[in-house]
């Protein structure tokens, strides 16, 4: 069974970093390819990064430059890296993971990523 847990949301000001992690278990975590969603309330959930099995990496507009996703296979852990975070980043974060080498390349935002973690949430204040 995939499982998928996230954690190191918190609440932090404006202009301050935060590190996101995903552990996941029940597969061979180096053959998905992962991304990071994110939904505030009222409004629908986007994405925000995308790795690939390859490494490949591809970001939203409004967190490039600001934000870094990341994996370490020998830890089966995905990583959001955010810096420079303002109150428009608030937001519950999703992990998620798929049986698929590549995340939907430029349409990777739309991909049907088939497994999701719970979600950690991240609150900035201005």
């Amino acid at each position: 069974q995939v499982q998928l847990v996230e954690s190191g949301g918190g609440s932090v000001q404006a202009g301050g970093s935060l590190r996101l992690s995903c552990a996941a278990s029940g597969y061979t975590y180096s053959s998905y390819c992962m991304g990071w969603f994110r939904q505030a309330p009222g409004k629908e959930r986007e994405g925000v990064a995308a790795i690939d099995n390859d490494g490949s990496t591809r970001y939203a507009d409004s967190v490039k430059g600001r934000f870094t996703i990341s994996q370490d296979n020998a830890k089966n852990t995905l990583y959001l890296q955010m810096n420079s975070l303002k109150s428009e980043d608030t937001a519950m974060y999703y992990c998620a993971a798929d049986l698929a080498p590549a995340c939907g390349g430029s349409q990777w935002y739309i991909f049907p990523f088939g497994y999701w973690g719970q979600g950690t949430q991240v609150t900035v204040s201005s």
